[in-house]
């Protein structure tokens, strides 16, 4: 095994057996792990927090006689359970490859993020049809224990949303769990904003048609989430990757004369793999070659562990998956 460039990565050189149409040479590169730094920290913290409030918000909202708090820490309990969901799948994606699962069980992530954004739907969806039911005749609103309890809800909320807000940018189980508490911050907001408002006017329907239009804003971002992560369960090349960019860089490298049996597809929320044939009549290049292949990829667009066939035939035709639409 010989070590690449870039210093955690390998190179495996398999000198492939004759099949007829030349000889066939596979390239992987790959790390330990690309998975982002360890959250573990921030998912114990975010945790704490919120399970106290979940709990604080439960037991203030019964002494204020506020249904509103007691739903809000019912939605809140659900995101706690998501919060574990997601810290659960983050550790799995760390484990090493097994004889069953070869790739380690990196897509949980995936799963995680689909789950997440399911969640997140039905219990917006939930506070949503509550807030309709409850416009046309809102009754009471609880007054200063309800904003002083959601003020609180906004800070922790807020404070665990900012943990997750770096890793949110590259890994779409992590967006996953920043969505959830940034909604969760949003929704307490707008019931202080609610709060206050209807003490100073008196305008109870304020309270739901406030829920109503920040149900509207999670309900539009957690679609995105949901659309996504259903992607990558699917197998789909991950958003940011042209297909068509990706074939283009190979087969403008020198002496490649066809590229077929392209697939990109995502191996958890934050890696991403490739396989391709690329058809060298010339012969096949050597190590360096695929090295710096490699390295593009990763480099160009984001994909980390790549596999190579070398074929020497002068035409794909010679390969049964030649064809774009054979898989």
């Amino acid at each position: 095994m010989e070590a690449m460039n870039a210093g955690h990565d390998h190179d495996h050189h398999d000198h492939g057996h004759d099949a007829g149409h030349g000889q066939h040479h596979h390239h992987h590169a790959h790390g330990h792990s690309h998975a982002p730094a360890s959250f573990g920290k921030a998912f114990a913290i975010g945790c704490i927090l919120n399970v106290g409030f979940v709990v604080a918000e439960w037991v203030f909202g019964a002494m204020a006689h506020s249904l509103a708090l007691m739903a809000d820490a019912v939605h809140n309990l659900g995101d706690v359970l998501a919060l574990l969901l997601a810290w659960l799948a983050a550790g799995l994606a760390r484990r090493p490859p097994s004889e069953r699962f070869t790739y380690g069980l990196r897509g949980s992530s995936i799963l995680a993020a689909l789950l997440n954004a399911g969640a997140l739907l039905l219990v917006t969806g939930g506070l949503g049809w509550e807030a309709l039911r409850r416009l046309p005749d809102p009754g009471p609103v609880a007054g200063g224990t309800v904003i002083g309890v959601a003020l609180v809800g906004v800070v922790i909320n807020g404070l665990t949303a900012w943990m997750f807000m770096q890793g949110g940018k590259k890994d779409l189980n992590l967006r996953g769990v920043y969505l959830h508490m940034a909604a969760d911050a949003a929704v307490s907001l707008a019931v202080a904003i609610a709060g206050a408002a209807v003490i100073f006017t008196g305008w109870n329907w304020l309270d739901p048609a406030l829920t109503l239009v920040v149900s509207g804003v999670i309900l539009w971002s957690s679609w995105d989430l949901l659309r996504q992560s259903l992607r990558l369960a699917l197998q789909a090349v991950p958003a940011g990757i042209a297909t068509a960019d990706v074939r283009a860089l190979l087969a403008g490298l020198p002496g490649v004369a066809e590229v077929h049996d392209l697939h990109i597809w995502a191996m958890s929320t934050s890696e991403n793999a490739l396989t391709a044939h690329l058809v060298m009549p010339a012969g096949h290049p050597g190590d360096a070659f695929l090295r710096t292949t490699c390295g593009e990829l990763a480099q160009h667009f984001g994909i980390q562990h790549a596999t190579l066939q070398i074929e020497v035939a002068s035409t794909g035709a010679a390969c049964a998956l030649a064809p774009d639409h054979v898989v």
